[in-house]
């Protein structure tokens, strides 16, 4: 691994948790409205998988979506206008937080039903495999998806038709505020996809190596023709649910020992002590990072709210 990559990893993870930061103080401000997810903790898992596809490649995702916009490459000044509503965010002011999409980079979104986009995913790799083309999707989703209808079906059907799909489980322990050992009959998601005959791992979501290799690793494979892959990402949301979750089902002392595994502070240690590079290009990163971000809420505070007439918009594919 270059040291290019390897500081663009750690610009990436510092980027998505600044832009996650800087969107709190937005909310709290008033300035964003709706729901609003945070990726703060998350952040090596999609900056370990996004960056091991190939530009052909389609991803998918929930409405904890900002994390996957932001790596897939999509302009941090219109991701953040989306978030304020404004007409010239990614998705026109109309879709939100929730809904972030880039079809120019095969991002789908952001979908705000749980577990819907699961669907979606499956559909998508049916177009590939029909196209006959080696392109992949790469589906992410919350352990509590693992329990919706729309996962085992898409799941099941994947596996009878062998689709180029690669389910990735952001395990972050919870769905919503219940642990994953009160709301599934296996705390170990990885165990479901066996049911579909669909080779699964678990990786350590906190490592940004971990991620990308096993995500190589699973790509590879349905590019070799052995059908869908499925992997159980071991992560950890550091704040709660939506900014509305008063995070009272979790102690101090277990948020404490999660953040002992801050991801950024993984690769960061692991930068200096390999000596990649020194703490002086770190903070020129870190500085780098924040000079974006006030440009893109900048841009976002003075860009004008949709017209009326949006609303009529954007409904039906028009010829």
């Amino acid at each position: 691994m270059d040291k290019a990559t390897i500081l663009d990893w750690y610009r990436q993870m510092t980027l998505i948790r600044r832009f996650e930061q800087r969107s709190s103080e937005l909310y709290q401000l008033g300035k964003i409205g709706g729901f609003l997810h945070l990726y703060i903790g998350q952040e090596a898992v999609a900056v370990g998988s996004i960056n091991a596809k190939q530009e052909t490649d389609h991803v998918i995702t929930a409405y904890r979506d900002h994390g996957h916009a932001l790596t897939i490459g999509s302009d941090t000044k219109l991701i953040m206008a989306e978030m304020l509503g404004k007409a010239t965010g990614v998705s026109k002011g109309k879709g939100g937080s929730m809904h972030l999409a880039d079809v120019e980079r095969r991002f789908w979104g952001g979908h705000a039903v749980v577990g819907a986009h699961l669907s979606l995913a499956t559909g998508l790799a049916l177009a590939e495999q029909y196209n006959g083309t080696d392109a992949a999707v790469l589906c992410y989703f919350g352990d509590g998806a693992t329990n919706i209808g729309y996962f085992h079906e898409s799941l099941n059907l994947s596996g009878v038709w062998d689709l180029p799909v690669l389910w990735i489980c952001e395990n972050n322990q919870y769905g919503m505020g219940t642990a994953v050992d009160r709301h599934s009959a296996t705390s170990n998601i990885m165990q479901k996809a066996s049911g579909y005959n669909i080779p699964a791992a678990q990786v350590d979501g906190m490592d940004v190596f971990a991620v990308h290799e096993a995500t190589q690793k699973a790509l590879s494979a349905i590019r070799d023709g052995k059908g869908p892959q499925f992997l159980e990402i071991m992560t950890y949301r550091f704040e709660g649910h939506s900014m509305g979750d008063p995070l009272r089902y979790r102690t101090k002392e277990e948020v404490e020992k999660w953040r002992e595994d801050d991801p950024i502070g993984i690769l960061e240690r692991h930068i200096l002590k390999e000596k990649i590079a020194g703490k002086d290009e770190l903070d020129a990163i870190d500085t780098a990072v924040e000079t974006e971000l006030n440009a893109a809420v900048e841009f976002a505070e003075a860009s004008p709210l949709p017209a009326p007439e949006e609303l009529f918009t954007d409904i039906y594919v028009e010829n």
